[in-house]
């Protein structure tokens, strides 16, 4: 055979790389339907190694490293879930309580005299009188069309606006505060805890009952309630007005 005979054997042409499918941010797995997940080890034996014997409930143990991986994983979720609400809440109730303030600043007014429209009225019958005077007429005025020294008493409407009002208000502004102060609480909760597994185990513990003897679930569960109720008391009010 002769050297000129050999064919040279072509090269292999590199094909361009299929994009990853994608939808809305997952990669999607081309063998099946669906998405791929990242894969996450669920075998305790390989995670957590059983312990020598004689060691089950040292400072390292795996009782401990167990506990404080499955706690880390539902604290997280527990706070994040409240911490999001909370700042839904904290922030419509700041809105909500400059809104009130600005109706209440404007009806509180009508829970006392107005001296403007008084010194109106007078000034119209000191007026009235000059002119009589001047015409040579008379004026047979006994009583001025308002007697300053009479009591004020506000419009029953006017009190019941601005009563309904403040509480609407005082309600909004303890939403707010209790938000605040559940907020650090939980900030407090979720603060770095070192230490041996052991320690960090008696630590979150310890936390979680003061969570639950101040029942904080509950108070944040109720935050939106009173909410409610300062929206309602507040409509009223604007239903009279």
């Amino acid at each position: 055979m002769q050297a000129e005979d050999i064919q040279p054997t072509p090269a292999p042409v590199p094909q361009p790389a299929q994009p990853t499918k994608t939808f809305f941010g997952l990669a999607q797995d081309a063998g099946r339907q669906g998405f791929s997940r990242p894969a996450f080890n669920d075998d305790y034996v390989a995670r957590f190694p059983e312990d020598p014997y004689g060691q089950e409930t040292a400072p390292n143990a795996r009782a401990w490293r167990v506990y404080v991986e499955e706690a880390a994983a539902f604290d997280e979720n527990m706070v994040g879930q409240s911490r999001d609400g909370l700042d839904v809440m904290l922030v419509f109730a700041g809105l909500f309580s400059a809104v009130v303030t600005s109706f209440l600043v404007q009806v509180s007014q009508n829970l006392q005299a107005d001296f403007s429209e008084m010194s109106a009225l007078l000034l119209h019958d000191l007026l009235v009188v000059q002119l009589a005077m001047v015409d040579g007429a008379t004026v047979n005025i006994t009583t001025p069309s308002i007697n300053p020294a009479e009591k004020f008493e506000p419009d029953v409407i006017d009190i019941w606006i601005n009563g309904l009002w403040v509480v609407s208000l005082t309600t909004s502004l303890v939403v707010a505060l209790a938000s605040v102060l559940v907020k650090q609480w939980l900030h407090r909760y979720m603060t770095f805890r070192s230490g041996t597994p052991e320690l960090r185990s008696h630590i979150r513990q310890f936390r979680f009952m003061g969570l639950e003897k101040w029942r904080v679930l509950i108070i944040i569960g109720m935050l939106p309630i009173i909410m409610h109720i300062s929206l309602l008391l507040f409509f009223t009010g604007l239903t009279l007005f």
